[in-house]
């Protein structure tokens, strides 16, 4: 392994990258590794069907049942997956040990046994309240229902959890993103496109009048171009909630699989880092239109990475977003957060200044000769050394201890 990647180092000294930095800068970021691809979004609450657009297709065996086994799932994952990471949860993962409470009643202590989860492995928490698979949602209308009833039940969710939100993030000591995604829209053109979202406007006014203190707690929204059943309207559209996000003081969170196929998120990260100190991330594989499936090695993940590292990791708040039911879930994690910081270690063994000299002077030919040569340099000697240091498996060997993980405790779940 030495002699690869010292070959490797000194390969990239020759276009003015450290590796040895690299990887240091690489061992500073975190990913939110979301916990619904473990149960396939089912939550603790009810064994109800999925709705409000969302919907994970295939029955592999083993997928976690309760909380406990969630957590073991998870674990064994973060122990395959190098560096230090964060999990996301959403409301609907709460402790009901003592009873399923309404989603508008929940509180802190419902959510304990994570905390403490996190304190023990290191781990940061962030939360989203979870405005979908619920009979108040099932005519697809959430925050900007015409009903005051159905809106006070939801404006009451997410106040909660943002209080919820703050707790953790005071208890762990690093901030909890508190995101919010609505599934509001209609199946039909609308008569009337401005009244849906004057109420979504106000219902989030009200939301986030509670101030909690930014070293616990930050805010997000985020959009969604359509949805199953939401095809020809979205109440929260990027456009609404990019200028609410602006006008307002709270995140906007881009998940790319939430626009139109020839869009791109990595495009759009520079441009909202012009106008805002953070943006935040939901890193996905979107397949010809909305769909989540497992982050791949890309090269719309590379392009976002290379926005990412070029902008400063610290001004991303980068967190993954997919479900795939049909093929291990643990090994679905992985692949994801390992592809994702691949993508990151990429970006930063390239010559992005020099790149950038290059096309600020005019030089597109080296640019380009430059930008295609170096993405066939030993990035995987780099890539196995920041592995090593972190005491996880080499390249695909992972797999093997997940087949075995597989083998002694999934296929007992029935």
């Amino acid at each position: 392994m030495s002699c690869l990647y010292e070959e490797a180092k000194k390969i990239y000294k020759e276009i003015g990258i450290d590796t040895d930095a690299a990887i240091k800068k690489l061992s500073e970021v975190s990913v939110s590794m979301h916990c619904w691809q473990g149960d396939d979004v089912g939550g603790f609450e009810s064994a109800g069907e999925l709705t409000g657009g969302i919907q994970a297709t295939g029955n592999y065996p083993g997928k976690a049942r309760n909380m406990e086994e969630l957590m073991a799932d998870i674990d064994k994952a973060l122990s395959l997956i190098p560096g230090k990471h964060r999990i996301n949860l959403h409301a609907t993962y709460a402790d009901y040990s003592n009873g399923v409470v309404s989603r508008d009643k929940l509180q802190p202590e419902h959510f304990d046994k994570w905390i403490e989860f996190a304190k023990e492995r290191g781990l940061g928490i962030d939360i989203n309240p979870t405005l979908f698979s619920h009979p108040l949602a099932a005519d697809g209308l959430t925050l900007s229902h015409p009903d005051e009833k159905v809106r006070r039940f939801w404006i009451d969710h997410c106040k909660a959890i943002r209080k919820i939100g703050a707790y953790i993030g005071e208890k762990l000591g690093t901030p909890c993103l508190n995101n919010i995604w609505i599934p509001d829209g209609y199946k039909e053109t609308p008569a009337d496109r401005t009244s849906p979202r004057l109420r979504l406007k106000e219902a989030l006014d009200e939301i986030l009048s509670v101030k909690y203190d930014p070293r616990f707690l930050v805010d997000s929204v985020e959009s969604k171009v359509f949805g199953i059943g939401v095809e020809s309207y979205t109440v929260g559209s990027h456009e609404f909630y990019m200028n609410y996000a602006a006008k307002n003081g709270v995140m906007c969170l881009l998940d790319n699989g939430h626009y139109h196929p020839t869009e791109s998120v990595a495009d759009k990260i520079p441009s909202m880092l012009l106008f805002s100190d953070k943006v935040a991330l939901h890193v996905t594989r979107g397949v010809r239109w909305d769909s989540d499936h497992v982050v791949g090695f890309t090269d719309e993940l590379k392009e976002i990475a290379k926005e990412i590292v070029i902008a400063g990791p610290e001004k991303v708040l980068i967190g993954l977003d997919y479900f795939d039911a049909s093929i291990n879930r643990i090994a679905a994690w992985v692949m994801g957060m390992r592809n994702m910081q691949k993508a990151l270690l990429g970006a930063l063994l390239t010559p992005n200044e020099k790149l950038a000299d290059c096309q600020n002077s005019g030089n597109f030919t080296e640019m380009f000769v430059l930008g295609e040569e170096v993405k066939s340099y030993p990035i995987g000697a780099v890539w196995d050394k920041f592995c090593e240091i972190n005491e996880v498996p080499l390249r695909e060997n992972w797999f093997n201890i997940v087949k075995e993980y597989e083998k002694n405790v999934l296929s007992e779940r029935k």
